[in-house]
């Protein structure tokens, strides 16, 4: 007896659950439509955390092409001291850093 007591109470029970859902299937729809959209706008590959993160590869990569650039611009005064009318103040100084040569008598001090 207790047994299909609590069988009828089950079936009661579900199939308010049922009435409930079907009654309320717009309101649902609506917010588990909601919830896809805010979670697909936060995360994903078009997301807001996504553009974040491509927001600092571009920055770090701008930084990246203006230091370049400097190197470059120096490389190319140095090339240019180095070309046909030689610079020998440049050659001298060159000649001082790298094989840490003096004139006779003179004192170098390296740091």
């Amino acid at each position: 007896m207790n047994l299909e007591i609590t069988q009828k109470w089950l079936k009661f029970k579900m199939m308010r659950f049922l009435e409930i859902l079907y009654k309320k299937k717009f309101t649902l729809f609506s917010v588990f439509l909601l919830l896809y959209l805010s979670l697909v706008l936060l995360n994903g590959e078009r997301g807001l955390i996504s553009y974040v993160e491509k927001q600092k590869i571009k920055m770090q990569l701008i930084k990246k092409n203006k230091y370049l650039l400097s190197d470059i611009k120096l490389i190319e005064k140095k090339n240019s001291l180095l070309s046909d009318n030689l610079d020998l103040d440049y050659l001298e100084t060159l000649y001082r850093k790298k094989f840490m040569l003096g004139k006779p008598g003179e004192k170098i001090y390296i740091k």
